[in-house]
């Protein structure tokens, strides 16, 4: 019976130490220490074969009545630190229904998706629809159709890229000015579109200049239009754009595919005209290129020239958004700074 001791002794040790849990990753370190496969317990239960037959009995009985007292209290300990560890659970992470919602951030709109629709909707008042068209192009479309020919001077102007193809010349448009000569080869007068969307330009990159670039086209074709009309038309689109208050400029200019061709300036939103850096001192800042259709343009389209006479106009959003908010580099809007983009949403606002 010497035996008895060292069991209650292990009872003792066993259930002070359970008692003192606190976590379940502790009862289970204590499960391995006493009834695990090298744990004190099963360390008694494998003395057994070593008694004297006449303690084997006795001493079985008390191990087993030990194991199974463990067993049971170490059930009931897990139960209830686990029950513990959920209520504590439960209150740090109670919802307080009553309290106002996290903020969520709110996405908004690339500065050039906005100009854009700006300019859209601007003209779209005056009675112009907004078609697109494609990037990939015919030459026969992006120059011929538009009086530029193989042959002539202007052509060199535009640095163009080339798309290998084993049929016709085709490159990637250099202008929004193509979709003038599908929109009417598609539809007689009147005719009253603005195109908006990407161009291309084999040129060195710098803060005005981009090898990609956003530009605006417009196009009105009917009997009887004159340049007053583009005049009223464009002076119209200033003010809306740039405030009430904008003087307008037209200037001759040369295009291949109008005639007349004006370039069209408005005094300098930043200093009103007077001169200052924006402007180079000269007080007026040039926004776009614009002129009357070209009489050839209109045979080529099978358009009426006794009949039908319009007038055509092309601007870069980007640069109306350096002018609108005072910018400096064209690169800053595809450099994919969220930083910039945020600031340039809260100006818009």
């Amino acid at each position: 019976m010497a035996a008895e001791p060292t069991i209650i002794e292990l009872r003792a040790a066993a259930l002070t130490r359970l008692n003192a849990a606190s976590d379940l990753e502790t009862t289970r370190a204590w499960y391995r220490d006493y009834l695990g496969d090298h744990g004190a317990v099963t360390a008694l239960t494998k003395r057994i074969a070593s008694l004297p037959p006449e303690q084997r009995r006795a001493f079985g009985i008390a191990v087993n009545a030990l194991k199974t007292e463990l067993g049971a209290t170490l059930s009931e300990r897990q139960a209830s630190l686990e029950a513990s560890a959920l209520e504590t659970r439960i209150e740090s992470e109670a919802i307080d229904v009553t309290l106002p919602g996290r903020p969520v951030r709110r996405g908004f709109l690339h500065p050039t998706t906005r100009i854009i629709r700006e300019i859209c909707d601007i003209f779209g008042k005056m009675g112009f629809q907004t078609v697109e068209g494609p990037e990939v192009e015919y030459a026969k479309y992006n120059f011929d159709m538009l009086n530029i020919p193989a042959d002539h001077p202007a052509r060199d102007v535009w640095d163009t890229f080339h798309v290998e193809s084993g049929e016709s010349e085709i490159v990637l448009r250099t202008h929004t000015s193509p979709m003038q000569v599908r929109t009417m080869l598609g539809q007689q007068p009147p005719v009253r579109v603005v195109v908006p969307g990407r161009c291309y330009r084999y040129e060195a990159t710098d803060a005005t200049h981009l090898a990609m670039f956003l530009q605006v086209e417009g196009l009105a074709v009917d009997e009887g239009i004159t340049l007053a009309d583009l005049k009223g038309t464009l002076t119209e689109f200033a003010r809306q754009m740039f405030g009430p208050e904008r003087k307008t400029r037209f200037r001759c200019d040369f295009f291949p595919f109008v005639e007349p061709g004006v370039d069209f300036a408005i005094d300098c939103p930043q200093c009103g005209g007077k001169g200052c850096r924006l402007c180079k001192q000269s007080g007026w800042i040039e926004l776009l290129g614009a002129g009357m259709v070209h009489p050839r343009v209109l045979e080529m389209v099978g358009y009426d020239t006794s009949k039908y006479t319009g007038f055509a106009f092309g601007m870069g959003p980007e640069r109306l958004m350096l002018l609108k908010y005072g910018l400096d580099d064209i690169r800053d809007f595809y450099k994919n700074d969220i930083r910039w983009l945020r600031q340039m949403d809260r100006a818009w606002l």
